[in-house]
């Protein structure tokens, strides 16, 4: 697909800055891009990039001066490239029905919009809507509900009664409603507390590759609109994740925890059991969350503190050597004086 610069600047809302006519085929970084080809720059750090692209166009936000280019102006210069980088690279949707291979349950209520790629596997009662891709090796449990425009990539699981919205993307081997992880104590055994509830995933959440999201012990586990997690997250069993949240690979989310709107778990980070975090929090990568968190905080450390004073403790750390040194000369001396006072 090939779009003149004037196109591309309508579609993002922007403002073109030199010659509207000319074609773009494609999208590229500063380094590597072509003639025919747009690219983007966010700071004035890597200015002196934009003297050897040879890209046909650049994406750039006011403030930064580009000479002999020409331009979409865009104060986010980075959304402006990835709705362009959308559209150039979208295909017709056409679907290719259900493959004879593909073992279909009984009483479905499925789209005739589908694509349901060999040996993906749909239980009882499935209902699945339009557009909606099912790749090789996946599994739909009995009474699950799929939305439309929804992509399940090869080898995820969605187990029974799950409901997936619309415009959801699952990644391979994602694994959506596994028994939560919960025992009661009987003497030195454990009893397994079952596992009743269901996974509610709303619209426009992407899911990562080898997630794992564990039913509810009783109603649901609920990522709501908008979420999108990264690679290796795992969330457990009654987890209340709000809409627009990013939740950075290898975190973990224990049960019975609630996000709020707008939070950011970076990689590794951890939220304990019953643990609240508010609105618009943002928690650094391998951090702890160990008690409630109001809205609008950065936090960091483990047990998570306020960012600025975590900033503050760790300037501490190289200096302890240094400290612990001091003290122990202290402490001689202090032990001196007090031989000196008893004679």
């Amino acid at each position: 697909m090939e779009k003149t610069l004037k196109e591309l600047a309508e579609l993002v809302g922007c403002e073109v800055s030199g010659n509207g006519s000319i074609l773009i085929k494609g999208v590229a970084p500063l380094e590597s891009a072509a003639e025919g080809d747009i690219t983007f720059i966010t700071s004035p750090k890597y200015a002196h990039l934009l003297k050897t692209t040879a890209a046909s166009a650049v994406i750039a936000p006011p403030e930064i001066k580009v000479e002999n280019k020409d331009l979409i102006v865009s104060r986010n210069p980075q959304l402006a490239y990835a709705k362009i980088l959308t559209l150039l690279n979208s295909r017709p949707y056409m679907a290719k029905g259900i493959d004879n291979r593909a073992y279909i349950g009984r009483r479905p209520k499925i789209s005739d919009t589908v694509s349901i790629y060999p040996f993906a596997c749909i239980g009882d009662d499935v209902e699945i809507g339009e557009r909606t891709v099912v790749h090789p090796g996946a599994f739909v449990g009995n009474g699950c509900i799929i939305g439309n425009d929804v992509t399940i990539y090869p080898n995820t699981t969605i187990m029974d009664r799950c409901i997936v919205g619309n415009r959801v993307i699952i990644h391979a081997g994602v694994v959506i409603g596994a028994d939560g992880f919960g025992f009661a104590r009987d003497g030195k055994r454990h009893y397994k507390i079952p596992q009743t509830g269901i996974v509610q995933i709303e619209d426009d959440v992407e899911i990562g590759a080898n997630t794992t999201i564990d039913r509810a012990a009783s109603e649901k586990t609920w990522i709501k609109r908008g979420t999108k997690i990264d690679n290796l997250v795992q969330i457990a069993h009654n987890v209340v994740i709000g809409e627009d949240c990013i939740i950075v690979a290898q975190v973990g989310i224990a049960g019975s925890s609630k996000l709020g709107n707008n939070v950011i778990v970076g990689g590794q980070g951890a939220v304990a059991d019953h643990i609240t975090i508010g609105n618009n929090v943002i928690i650094a990568g391998q951090s702890g969350v160990a008690s409630d968190i109001p809205e609008n905080q950065v936090m960091s450390g483990t047990p998570a503190i306020p960012h600025r004073e975590w900033l503050k403790a760790s300037l501490t750390f190289p200096k302890v050597p240094e400290m612990r040194k001091t003290i122990k000369e202290l402490e001689k001396k202090v032990e001196e004086f007090e031989a000196k006072l008893k004679s």
